[in-house]
């Protein structure tokens, strides 16, 4: 192509070349169609073309209308304890693990042998509230039927929590968990058959049964009554711990809650001071209904260390609220339990609490108050001990440890490889915390695990040897023993006198 450009002077002849025409053309046209690809699918922001900005692929939409997990991105739970239980100077090296784990090995003795099959697994589906799946590292539930108010919820959430503190940790496995209070493989039922007892795992157990321990779901908080995640529960504890002084406490026993669960609360109250006998306890009546309505203002657990003595004892199976007891500094009266949980069975008796009848509660409480009372350091120093175990040993730490080492050991027993149903419903942070409101949706937030520990699971201790769990179950006998025979005497005395 040529063009006459007549400047006044002479003529010039420029020329274009055709080469570099076509070339920036077919340039521009592939530029503009691999944009438009690229937009198509999501990898482009159009908007910024001009600075040919790339971006990652857009998300797709949250099914549940949230991102719940993103939302608490920037927020640290209290329950996320950051303290270290490790030794600074060797941040490689696991602690060990509480004595109390070594339970664990004992609540799966009976499949140790036989190991867990499917049959098992199945017949265990009689009493469940659900199945939960763990593959590759997720979370797959199959549900039965609803469990008491929101308990299978929040049980669910603590596991999920779990997969988060230790991602890529827990094997694969499949179990059955039973949400109701009191425990149903009864070992009698066992003895001498053909037939292996089913692995049910539940919140308590006792002598008498088989199944199998596991944390109970006001660790993540119970938003029906207002308590609060374990974690925040116990920085409030302690707040209201420093707020009164032993000292200065209330020197009677204290004890707040439902009477109507089970007849022996109903006894306790019978030990209540009258204008004809004094009993040394201060009880009280929870309504939880009125609580309910007018906003729990009379429930805050941190306002109940008021008292040098709380009494701990058992509603229609174990109590939630032993751990909110134990953990107030207070000496802790310990009715004669019947059900166990997972931590219990690690303390001993006038080292964390002190042991109450259950068939002689008011003289026996009355006692225990005059021996606190006249032995006031000791009391005191039992009071202490009990709350730091408490607080040091059944801290969220520990109790995702306890959730960790009791499912691997669990799954180094089936006999199957695990499956996910047909009808099971993977559930996620999302599936679950986007769906709740209120309280629910408060404690999951306050519960959820943000990042990984930056620490390993405790080490475990190897399991009792028999003489040894012999000697550990008669050191507890011989204690309460001895303090029935304080109490004996203490009476005897009393009557003696002119």
């Amino acid at each position: 192509m040529k063009m006459n450009n007549n400047d006044g002077q002479h003529n010039k002849t420029v020329t274009f070349p055709r080469k570099s025409i076509v070339k920036a053309t077919v340039f521009i046209v592939v530029l503009f169609i691999s944009a438009a690809i690229l937009d198509l699918l999501g990898y482009l922001d159009f908007n910024a073309f001009a600075g040919l900005k790339l971006t990652t692929k857009t998300k797709e939409p949250n099914p549940y209308g949230c991102d719940f997990v993103q939302n608490q991105s920037s927020q640290t739970p209290i329950s996320q304890n950051r303290k270290s239980r490790l030794n600074p100077n060797n941040s490689s090296k696991s602690s060990t693990c509480p004595s109390y784990f070594r339970w664990i090995h004992e609540d799966l003795r009976p499949w140790k042998q036989t190991g867990i099959t499917r049959g098992m697994i199945e017949e265990a589906s009689r009493t469940a509230h659900f199945r939960l799946v763990i593959r590759n590292g997720k979370a797959y539930v199959k549900r039965y039927k609803k469990s008491i108010q929101t308990r299978d919820e929040f049980t669910l959430w603590g596991i999920l929590q779990l997969l988060r503190w230790y991602p890529g940790k827990l094997p694969d496995l499949e179990l059955m968990f039973d949400a109701d209070d009191r425990p149903v493989v009864r070992s009698v039922d066992f003895i001498g058959q053909q037939k292996e007892p089913p692995p049910v795992f539940r919140y308590c157990s006792d002598d008498a049964s088989l199944d199998i321990v596991f944390p109970d779901w006001s660790f993540w908080g119970w938003a029906e009554v207002n308590v609060k995640p374990w974690g925040k529960s116990l920085e409030a504890i302690k707040e209201g711990n420093s707020m009164t002084q032993w000292k200065d406490r209330v020197a009677y026993a204290y004890w707040r809650g439902n009477p109507y669960v089970d007849p022996g609360r109903g006894d306790l109250l019978k030990c209540n001071a009258t204008e004809h006998e004094e009993w040394n306890t201060r009880l009280y009546i929870q309504d939880w209904d009125k609580e309910t309505k007018e906003g729990f203002k009379n429930s805050n657990l941190e306002n109940q260390c008021t008292h040098r003595y709380k009494i701990y004892i058992e509603g229609w199976a174990w109590s939630v609220s032993e751990k909110y007891i134990m953990a107030c500094d207070s000496m802790t009266l310990y009715v004669k339990p019947r059900f166990y949980d997972f931590y219990i069975r690690g303390m001993m008796p006038l080292q964390h609490y002190w042991p109450i009848r259950d068939d002689s509660k008011c003289t026996s409480l009355k006692f225990a108050v005059h021996w606190g009372n006249t032995h006031e350091d000791k009391a005191r120093e039992i009071g202490e001990v009990g709350s730091r175990f408490i607080r040091e040993e059944v801290n969220m730490q520990y109790v995702y440890d306890y959730m960790f080492h009791l499912l691997k050991e669990y799954a180094t027993l089936l006999k199957f490889k695990p499956e996910i149903p047909l009808d099971a419903e993977e559930i996620t942070p999302d599936s679950m915390g986007c769906p709740a409101t209120e309280r629910w949706r408060d404690f999951k937030a306050e519960s959820m695990i943000i990042s990984p520990s930056e620490e390993s699971p405790c080490e475990m201790l190897p399991p009792y040897d028999p003489l040894a769990l012999k000697e550990v179950l008669e050191r507890k006998a011989n204690l309460t023993r001895q303090v029935e025979l304080w109490e004996n005497q203490y009476f005897q005395n009393l009557t003696n006198k002119p």
